[in-house]
């Protein structure tokens, strides 16, 4: 999550997938919300954010999923876990606590967050235009993804 300067101008949210399938080319899927501080609006993705976008992803990757996920709690919540049993095609795999070296998507924030680091937005939503511009920038350079494997060429289970 990431803050932009301005008074009251809000904070963006992203959530993404780095995809690796045997025999085909690394994929990166991400998901950008901006919060703007509203009364009653959601600070961050939710149970059903997270469905949504395994839902996207899995009609996009046309195959099953086996997701590796850390710890945040809504990753580990009871309403994730009813979520995660009505998908029969995908399968989740917990990270130990403390070990975002083993997450891949880890490698993929901390690039993004490199660039905009010494930046000043006025807004969220301009702040969120960079962060869409860069993980597109990524996403379409797979060797970039490859790059940020923290376990590259390692066989990985579909």
């Amino acid at each position: 999550m990431s803050r932009s300067p301005a008074k009251g101008s809000g904070r963006i949210s992203i959530a993404g997938l780095v995809c690796y399938r045997p025999g085909r080319r690394s994929r990166m899927l991400y998901r950008v919300m901006v919060h703007r501080g509203r009364k009653g609006e959601p600070k961050g993705f939710g149970e059903p954010d997270f469905a949504a976008l395994l839902d996207a992803d899995h009609q996009q990757l046309k195959a099953p999923i086996a997701l590796v996920w850390d710890g945040l709690n809504s990753h580990k919540s009871a309403a994730m876990r009813e979520l995660i049993a009505a998908r029969p095609w995908l399968r989740v795999y917990q990270l130990p606590a403390h070990a975002p070296d083993l997450n891949p998507t880890e490698n993929v924030w901390t690039d993004l967050r490199r660039s905009p680091a010494n930046i000043a937005y006025g807004t969220a939503a301009e702040l969120a235009r960079k962060a869409k511009t860069r993980l597109k920038r990524t996403q379409y350079r797979h060797h970039l993804v490859d790059e940020l494997d923290p376990f590259p060429r390692t066989v990985r289970v579909w």
